[in-house]
């Protein structure tokens, strides 16, 4: 969800009602600060679906007809509603105006500042494919490339970087991030996965390949000066072992399933030091 977004369905439907997840207790289906829209006739977002979205969207409906006034409730996620949950949720809800929208844009921004980075080198058929998958989730993602031609047609929302040299826009990569080699170059995939592996602060380096292109990597990488233990932070092949399929979209799959576990690991170990 994008503040473009929220535009486009405030445009359609400026008649609307904020629910937001101000607080939670226990276990919940989505975090506090968690937020989506309702009008008469259609919703943005969601805050974990369920009966308990269910109930939410009822009160703001009737909130928008008169028959509703009070702006908070406070939802038990139990046997009373058709839930297991076990936790609770407090909700508020505001009528949109001037004001509401241009905070909840402020929000989205934001968010979208904090989302992790993905960069995939390489912007073939797999590279595709990761743009795909990669574009739908609370990721940044780019395509970078030599070739200006494999740039079109990416998804909505994923960055298209043509640059000659594309193992220097590893220095620019927030920490933090996961870069993903997929190029159409062997020699190409082992510079900018050296330049990738010389920063401890990714999250994630990957790489198509083998087990023999990972041998001949290897070898390439102690000749170019790699220091120990670099190679241990080199997922390739990427997708891991146990899927066979060899096709795009089942490659990203499994390559994405590695990137949220890396990145998780990585924020996790950030609120760590922090505390």
């Amino acid at each position: 969800m994008s503040a473009a977004d929220l535009d486009r369905f405030l445009d359609a439907h400026p008649a609307s009602i904020l629910i937001d997840l101000e607080e939670t207790r226990g276990s919940t289906p989505r975090a506090a600060g968690t937020f989506m829209l309702a009008a008469a006739d259609a919703i943005w977002g969601t805050i974990g679906g369920g009966q308990f979205e269910y109930i939410a969207i009822d009160h703001a409906r009737a909130m928008l007809t008169g028959r509703e006034t009070r702006d908070r409730l406070d939802i038990p996620l139990g046997p009373d509603i058709g839930q297991c949950c076990g936790g609770r949720t407090l909700l508020r809800f505001g009528r949109i105006d001037a004001a509401l929208r241009h905070a909840l844009q402020g929000r989205l921004q934001a968010m979208q500042r904090q989302r992790p980075h993905v960069a995939i080198f390489g912007g073939g058929h797999v590279g595709k494919a990761l743009a795909l998958a990669l574009g739908l989730l609370p990721l940044a993602v780019s395509v970078i490339e030599t070739r200006a031609a494999e740039l079109t047609g990416l998804p909505d929302g994923v960055e298209a970087r043509l640059l000659a040299m594309p193992e220097a826009a590893i220095a620019g990569l927030p920490p933090g991030s996961a870069v993903i080699i997929v190029t159409h170059d062997h020699a190409l995939d082992f510079l900018i996965a050296r330049e990738a592996l010389s920063r401890p602060d990714l999250a994630y380096t990957g790489m198509i390949g083998s087990a023999t292109k990972r041998a001949t990597f290897s070898h390439w990488l102690a000749r170019e000066g790699g220091r120990p233990g670099w190679l241990e932070r080199l997922t390739l092949p990427i997708g891991g072992g146990m899927v066979k399929d060899k096709r795009p979209e089942v490659i990203a799959a499994m390559t994405v399933a590695e990137v949220l576990t890396a990145l998780a690991r990585c924020e996790t170990t950030i609120e760590a030091s922090r505390a």
